[in-house]
């Protein structure tokens, strides 16, 4: 037998690397720990199950999402799709979905902007602002969501005067006890099609913001992005209409009997919800503001003032974008909690998801579990969209390091 070369006795394992290699008590503690962790959970998952089976035998019930298919029997007050009583549990599901994701965006738009004005207005050097959005931060936030939904609905949108008597703004807009009533654009296109439109000019705003920053980086200078946008949007307007032959028609509503026709409504339910939601999560996010804007480095402030900005500008240019990188994680905490305060929505019947499937389909099925988990799986879907795009958002906004 030939003897082993010095590269092949030095490529195998001494015993002191064998040994080393070994698990340690450590380790085996921590398998251990794991080991049990997965037999606990998969044991009281085995009990749930058997539970659930047993539940089911006594009720002969089965598990299956058949009933989706079978018609609904039952009217919708607002849809932002079409409904008829005709249709099926699954497109009840579809239309509650749609209801959820509408009151949310909306109160999430709303709640920015209104956040981001007390924000900036909490660090004013007037008294009066400062200290008039201290006053606001303290006893909105300070009071229950619920509380606020039931005053919007009960004692705000309610207390209106009736259609015939309702308040005027500008002859254009309407606010009375059945609704707020808003001038709207029709086109004479379909949803899906306004829909599609809306994913294209997004896209292209966001292509043009990406390379105005990649510009700015590389040159010192941006883009015209406000110019550049209102042209895309022109341009996407234009040609639309000028492939499809259609008209864009300026509704105005007017009163007809009872209740406005024309334009676009919106129910009380909805309009008290948006309210509610959006006020009472700006009183968070202005504090968030807050805190992200005093967060900045005093030293940006002096040395934007060197450079002759005046305070807006300094704010604009200077020290909202670095606020920005630090109020992204909290902010998103904030929009994931409005997502799932909407499902109070219940409590003053707007036809959201856990109304009209959680309560009306369950009601008439029986079918707890399925609905359930189906609810279950929507805030989720939603909850980690927002997690999604709030991580590309921050990804994007990064400072990289060199």
């Amino acid at each position: 037998m030939r003897e082993a070369s010095s590269h092949e006795v030095s490529a195998l394992p001494t015993a002191t690397e064998s040994i080393s290699r070994a698990p340690t008590s450590r380790q085996y503690r921590r398998l251990s720990y794991q080991a049990v962790f997965v037999l606990v959970a998969g044991a009281l998952g085995w009990v749930a199950w058997e539970n659930v089976q047993a539940n089911i035998a006594v009720r002969n019930l089965s598990l299956g999402f058949g009933f989706l298919s079978q018609e609904a029997g039952f009217g919708i007050p607002f849809s932002v799709l079409p409904y008829d009583e005709t249709d099926s549990y699954g497109w009840v599901f579809v239309v509650g979905v749609a209801n959820t994701i509408l009151v949310s965006f909306l109160g999430i738009v709303a709640a920015t902007v209104l956040g981001f004005v007390i924000g900036i207005a909490r660090l004013s050097p007037n008294w009066a602002v400062a200290n008039a959005a201290l006053v606001y931060i303290e006893a909105v936030r300070n009071l229950p969501l619920l509380l606020h939904v039931l005053i919007w609905y009960n004692v705000v949108i309610r207390g209106l005067p009736p259609a015939r008597q309702a308040i005027s703004v500008g002859d254009v807009a309407f606010l009375s006890n059945r609704g707020i009533f808003l001038p709207w654009l029709t086109t004479g296109l379909g949803a899906w099609t306004l829909c599609a439109i809306g994913v294209v000019a997004v896209a292209g705003l966001g292509f043009i913001l990406h390379r105005s920053r990649r510009r700015r980086e590389a040159r010192g200078e941006g883009l015209p992005t406000f110019r550049l946008g209102a042209i895309w949007i022109g341009a996407i307007v234009v040609g639309v209409l000028a492939a499809a032959h259609a008209t864009i028609h300026f509704e105005v509503p007017v009163l007809r009997g009872f209740n406005f026709a024309g334009g676009i409504a919106l129910s009380p339910e909805l309009a008290a919800l948006v309210i509610a939601l959006a006020t009472y999560n700006a009183s968070f996010i202005a504090e968030l503001v807050r805190g992200a804007i005093e967060a900045v480095d005093r030293g940006q402030r002096e040395a934007a003032m060197s450079l002759g900005l005046d305070r807006m500008k300094t704010l604009r240019l200077v020290i909202i974008p670095q606020a920005v990188r630090l109020l992204v994680p909290p902010l998103t905490n904030q929009y994931l909690h409005l997502l799932k305060a909407s499902s109070l929505a219940t409590v003053i019947g707007y036809p959201d998801i856990v109304n009209i499937f959680v309560g009306t389909t369950l009601n008439q099925t029986g079918r707890a579990i399925e609905i359930m988990g189906l609810t279950m799986a929507v805030f989720l879907f939603l909850s980690l969209g927002i997690t999604g795009i709030s991580n590309i958002y921050n990804r994007h906004m990064r400072i990289v390091g060199r």
